[in-house]
Parts: structure tokens; sequence; C-alpha cells
């Protein structure tokens, strides 16, 4: 069943019917056009989104990466700007494949339906000019014959007349005979005329129209088979990209469950990069107003400060007590009444109180107990960073020390590598002076065996640091100084025993220090008490010895002196009497 078989006389229906055709195809070319935009803005919302989140160079965000669940994240952010680009991807393809190439062929299927339907109504033109000329001569026939029928009855009066003459009836016949003569004439082309008609109408019908409506049938399910693999390519441009953004997904997936499985090696990795090796505060003693002040504080408690406030100062500024906004201890409370009971019961000097001792003792606990250890940023003005990395807290010192020497086992390595190649380029010289001379190696000779000389130095001052610090020298990277010894850095104060035996405490220090400045006493003061001052950064003292005062109390409950030899350190700033110079 076809068209010109079937529809030969619906020329306006298939019209219609094709025109609704090519709006339906414009339509979809407008549709999928809408869709490459939305496709569009959302790959460029998703990148600005994934721009946005994304970990700047160098911010706090980047630092952090090192996680197991940051990385995850900005993993995440990379698959997702991937995705967006899967979604660009989409909507390239759809304004490539389907957009442009339907655009395109429209326009043909345009000029080839008009020319379907130009031909149908220039055949439909033709057949009605030729019935238009038939019924003419159809019309001149009819219009012949009844002037010869006319002339034939006249004739006919004319010959049955009495009164006519021989002439009139000759005349009329002659007029009847011209006019049948021309009506058969007209008859003749009438009938030919009638047969050509036929002929064309016959054309018309069976040949013409069914071949151009066979044409515009194909012509439309063309296009119908054209706008189907528009449809179906609207679906394959998506499915062609679902394995890379199914990837994309399984990234994300993938991010996540490495997060999920590596939870414990984040919790491992922030203790290696935060662990400052210091010994935890042992408890603090009671003080006991009621009987007179303990003086003998213990060694272990938060107001024993040990180790050298150098060694215990943060670069990275960590936070080295669990909550930074708690106030820890100072040392042990004491009332500065210099009014001593000359016979305590328990052989201390026992305070004497002008007022409420309850009061007072609130008092002093408000007064003392405000210092924060992190007020030792003080220490900045008087310590440098150290070479030696003693600045640092102990676990992380270690780490900046393997480092540094791994760092040097790398170099030192190259240069050993390249002395020796020199070694043996010059060996070839000497054997071939057409080569090369072999003097002109000396200044490079010379230059690398200073800087193995240099090299082997620092690694073994480095070790001696390491080894100082607690650590065991580990060379990384195949190289090794063979000649480190159990020595202390120089400029180093504290002794192998300071350094295994003496609990650090916990403190929070600044990490950039200027260099150690002279500074003139601004005052005197008297120790009220003795003082073991063996944590670091603190000098010990005895009962009724005099300091000169450096530095005054910031605040912190410590004040900076400076003994009779020349010692200077922290001090319990409520186990001193202070009086201004004169």
């Amino acid at each position: 069943m076809g068209w010109g078989t079937e529809l030969w006389d619906q020329y306006d229906v298939l019209d219609k019917h094709t025109q609704s055709g090519l709006d339906l195809v414009e339509r979809y070319v407008k549709f999928v056009k809408e869709r490459t935009e939305i496709e569009q803005n959302y790959a460029k919302q998703l990148r600005n989104l994934t721009k946005k989140y994304t970990p700047k160079r160098g911010s706090k965000e980047e630092q952090e990466c090192r996680f197991a669940n940051q990385q995850a994240f900005v993993e995440i952010l990379n698959e997702m700007n991937d995705y967006a680009g899967q979604r660009e991807v989409i909507a390239e393809t759809m304004m490539l494949s389907i957009c442009l190439e339907l655009t395109k062929y429209l326009q043909d299927l345009k000029q080839e339906r008009k020319t379907c339907l130009s031909e149908a109504k220039k055949a439909q033109q033709t057949l009605e000019s030729s019935c238009k000329h038939l019924d003419n001569t159809k019309k001149r026939f009819e219009r012949e014959w009844r002037e010869a029928e006319k002339a034939n009855q006249n004739a006919e009066k004319a010959d049955q007349d009495t009164n006519a003459t021989k002439a009139d009836v000759e005349k009329a016949r002659m007029q009847a005979h011209a006019r049948t003569h021309t009506a058969e004439e007209c008859r003749n082309d009438y009938a030919a005329e009638l047969q050509k008609y036929n002929k064309e109408q016959n054309q018309f019908y069976f040949t013409d129209i069914p071949q151009i409506f066979s044409k515009l049938q194909e012509v439309e399910e063309q296009r119908v088979r054209k706008l189907a693999e528009g449809y179906v390519s609207f679906a394959d441009t998506e499915k062609r990209v679902m394995p890379i953004i199914g990837k994309c997904l399984e990234g994300i997936t993938k991010a996540g469950n490495h997060s999920y499985s590596h939870a414990e090696n984040d919790s491992v990795l922030l203790i290696e990069q935060h662990k400052s090796g210091f010994e935890r505060p042992g408890d603090v003693e009671f003080e006991d107003y009621s009987h007179g002040i303990n003086r003998a504080s213990s060694e272990s408690s938060l107001g024993t400060l040990k180790g050298k406030p150098a060694d215990l100062l943060s670069k990275n500024k960590a936070k080295l007590w669990p909550f930074s906004k708690k106030k820890l201890p100072p040392p042990p409370l004491t009332p500065f009444s210099t009014h001593l009971d000359p016979s305590p019961a328990n052989g201390l000097p026992a305070p004497k109180f002008s007022r409420d001792p309850l009061s007072y003792c609130l008092k002093e606990i408000n007064r003392t107990v405000k210092p924060r250890i992190s007020s030792f940023r003080t220490l900045r003005r008087t310590h440098a960073v150290s070479e030696d990395f003693a600045h640092l807290p102990p676990e992380q010192r270690r780490k900046k020390l393997q480092q540094k020497m791994d760092e040097i086992s790398k170099e030192l390595q190259k240069e050993v590598d390249q002395s020796q190649a020199l070694e043996k380029m010059k060996d070839v010289y000497e054997k071939n002076p057409q080569m090369g001379d072999a003097g002109s190696l000396e200044p490079q000779i010379s230059q690398t065996a200073h800087n193995v000389e240099r090299l082997q130095g620092e690694m073994h001052k480095y070790e001696s640091w390491l080894i100082e610090a607690g650590g065991r020298a580990e060379i990384r990277h195949g190289f090794s100084n063979n000649n480190s010894h159990n020595t202390s850095s120089p400029g180093s104060t504290r002794s192998h025993e300071e350094k295994t035996d003496s609990p650090q405490a916990i403190y929070e220090f600044d990490d950039d220090f200027e260099d150690e400045e002279a500074f003139a006493p601004i005052g005197q003061c008297t120790a009220l008490y003795n003082f073991e001052g063996s944590s670091e950064g603190t000098i010990p003292m005895r009962e009724g010895e005099v300091f000169a005062v450096v530095e005054e109390d910031k605040g912190d409950g410590w004040t900076r002196v400076q003994n009779s030899s020349g010692d200077e350190g922290y001090i319990p700033t409520s186990y001193v009497r202070i009086s201004p110079r004169m």
C-alpha cells in the first residue's frame, strides 16, 4: 500500500501531514538545543562548585590533605570535575550529532518536499488545462452541431415552400451543407481532444501522481527514520559516557572506602606529625595552708618545668595541652606575706595573714591560676630557632633531624657519584691524552672532594644531634656516615642523663625567636623558698638567695632572673620577694 495508489486524491492531506513532520523535526532540534544548554550550565555549576571547595594552594585545607579523609574529599572533587567534563561531552555530542545534523537534513528535506509537491501541482495544472481545452472543444462542437441542424431545417423548409425560388432553395442547402461540414470538423476535434485528455488523465492518475506521492512517501519515511535516529542518538550520547561517569562514581566510592579503611591510619598520622615526646605531668601536691606552705614541690608536678625552653618551642605552634583554653596550675601557691613564723610545726615557714585566711587563699588562687603555660612566648626575645631544631618538642625534633639527614644523604650520594665519575674521566684522560687534559679536571675534583667533606661533617653533626635527642641515626638513602659519635650538639647544655631521665613538661611556644640579647637588671628579688629548677628554661634557687630581675612577670607566674654566676632562667614569681632597683 502506498500513498500514490491509496491517497491519489488526498493532496491537501499529504501536504499538511508532511508539513507537520517538518515542524516536528524543528521542535526536536530546539528541544535538544535547550537540553545541551542545560547540560552546559550544569557542567559549569559543577566546575564552579568543585573549584569553590578545592583547597587553595598553601591554605590550611591543603596542609590537612595528608590525611586519608581529606584526600578522599579532594579525590571526590576531582571526580566531580571529571563528571562535569562528561556532561560537557554530552552537550557537545548532542549539538554535533543531533542539532547540526538534523538542521542540515531538514533543509534538504524541505527542498525535496517542495519539489514533490511542485511536480504534483504542475501535473495537476497540466491536466486542468487539458480538461479546459477539452471543454472548449466540446462546447464548440455542440454549438456548431446546433447551427448545422438549424441550417438543415431551414433547407428543408425552403425546399417545401412553393413560393421559394430555386436559388433560395439551393442557397439554403449550401448553408446546411457548410454547417454540417463544420460540425463534423468540431466533432472530430472534440473526439481527438477527448482522446488526448483521457490519455493525459490516465497518465496523471495512474503514473504521475502515484510516482510523485510515492516519492513524497519515501521522503516522509526517511524523515521519520532520520528523526528516530535522532531519538536514539539522544540516549546513545549519554550511554556512551555512562561508563566514564560510572568510573567517576566508582572513584568517589573508592575514595570513601579508602577513607573508611584508613580511619586508624589518619589517627596514627596525626600522632606522628604532632607527637611532642614530652612526658605527662605528675600529680599536683596538696598545699595545706592551715599548716603552712610545703616548700618541697614535686618535681613531676605541673609547676615544675623540666627541660630547656628552646627544646620545648614548637615551630608549628602545635597545641601541646589537650584543651588550649584550660589553664595549667602554676607553681605551688604561696602568699606574698614576708612575715613567717620562725617555729612552724612542720619545719616550714608558715604565713601570717592580716585578714581572713580563706579569702586570702581564694584571692591568691585567682591570681596565680590565671597565667597560662603559653605565656612562655616571652622567650621569643631571648631564644632563636636553632640549627639543631632544639626549639621543637623531642619527637618532632627527631623527625626533623632525620629528615635533614636524609636530604644530606641524597646530596652526599650525588657528590660521591660525581667524584667517582670525575676520577674515572681523569683516568681515561691520563691513558688517552688526546681525549682531554686530565689536569683540567683537578678543580672540579677538588671542589667535589670539598663538598663531600663538608656534607660528611654536616652528616656527623646531625647524627650527633639525633643521638642527643634520643633517636637512632638511620640513613635511608644508601649512604651512611660511619664516623658518628654519641656526642652532644654544639651549644647544647643538656647532658645525656637529662635527656633520658628528666620528664618533659607540656608547654606551648612560638616558633620564631629573636637572637639573645643582654638585658639590664630592672630590680632584685630574694628567694623565699627553695626551688629545684630541674625543668628546662628554669634555674635552681635556695632560700635567701638574691637574684637580679632581667624580665618581670608578664602575668604567667614566672619571672626571668640572673643569679650571681651569670646564669639566667625562670623562677616562680610567688617564690620570691621582688624589690625595685634603687
